[in-house]
């Protein structure tokens, strides 16, 4: 087996287990009462530009190959530098998740009850779900053959963090005022003791 087959597989198998991670969470959020949504029709384009780059351009580069012309050789050290990269995305993405429990949202939402959690990942770092999607896209970079398929799940996080952390971080600071100022000044976003 090439070491870009390899990359290829890792990749779906990594993106198999996200769906398995988020679906159990993703059911009992819909259960939970909200109590404040902030910009959906906002929140629908980034996560959609999200899918798109970590999901869908991936797909259409596996099934058609297509850029050809953007083609190049993997070797094993990169995909073992990618199996790596993946599992730490998958293993903070689970966490985050557990973390959080009942007051997860896929879209910027405040929860019936919803309170700051600090406990987990969230004692190191206020945003650990979208770490682990900056990993998963760099894990992409170092599965995929290909430059476009690579690099594309790099462009929508960035779009997607970049756009939205400000509206979640005014968000949460008007939600819970001087507790999450304080929780602001404790932590870092996404790299603990860097930024």
């Amino acid at each position: 087996m090439t070491a870009s087959l390899l990359g290829e597989i890792v990749w779906a198998v990594g993106t198999v287990a996200w769906f398995v991670i988020r679906y159990p969470y993703a059911r009992r959020a819909r259960r939970a009462a909200t109590v404040r949504v902030d910009g959906l029709s906002r929140e629908r384009i980034l996560l959609g530009v999200a899918t798109v780059g970590l999901f869908v351009v991936p797909v259409v580069y596996l099934a058609t190959g297509w850029p050809r012309a953007l083609n190049y050789d993997l070797n094993y050290a990169a995909v073992a530098i990618g199996v790596l990269v993946y599992v730490a995305s998958l293993w903070l993405f689970r966490r985050s998740h557990k973390d959080l429990g009942r007051q997860w949202s896929a879209s910027l939402e405040i929860r019936e009850k919803h309170q700051i959690v600090r406990a987990g990942v969230y004692r190191l770092i206020r945003h650990p779900m979208y770490a682990s999607f900056w990993l998963w896209a760099l894990a992409q970079a170092f599965l995929l053959p290909n430059a476009v398929a690579a690099l594309s799940g790099l462009v929508a996080v960035a779009i997607l963090f970049f756009a939205r952390i400000g509206f979640e971080e005014r968000m949460l600071t008007e939600a819970f005022g001087e507790d999450y100022r304080v929780y602001m000044r404790e932590t870092k976003r996404i790299i603990p003791g860097i930024y």
